[in-house]
């Protein structure tokens, strides 16, 4: 069983920055990836960014170059780092760890870019 924790979210203008971080209540050396999805309203839930084990990424075209994903062994902690965010990245940020074929989902943090 593995925890995440998500945290970093909040509301922020168009242009601007967050940062958000995933806690892992389990060493992730063993985590085949770890990443990031979003669920806006009415719409399904869409990969944003992964991270797999040996540091390869993958980005959503809609993210990539602007947002960087990182992984931090020493913290078990995952982060997103989002730049020049756009009113159309608001959504619910969902942290995820690939174990396996066991997939874990944190519980969701708020990004919200206004206009």
């Amino acid at each position: 069983q593995v925890q995440l924790v998500e945290s970093g979210g909040g509301s922020v203008q168009a242009g601007g920055s967050l940062r958000l971080s995933c806690a892992a209540h389990k060493s992730i050396f063993s985590i085949f990836a770890m990443g990031w999805y979003r669920q806006a309203p009415g719409k399904q839930r869409e990969l944003v960014a992964v991270v797999a084990s040996d540091d390869t990424t993958n980005y959503a075209d809609s993210v990539k170059g602007r947002f960087t994903i990182s992984r931090d062994n020493a913290k078990n902690t995952v982060y997103l780092q989002m730049n020049s965010l756009k009113p159309e990245d608001t959504a619910v940020y969902y942290c995820h760890a690939l174990i396996g074929t066991l997939n874990y989902w944190g519980q969701g943090t708020q990004v919200t870019v206004s206009s």
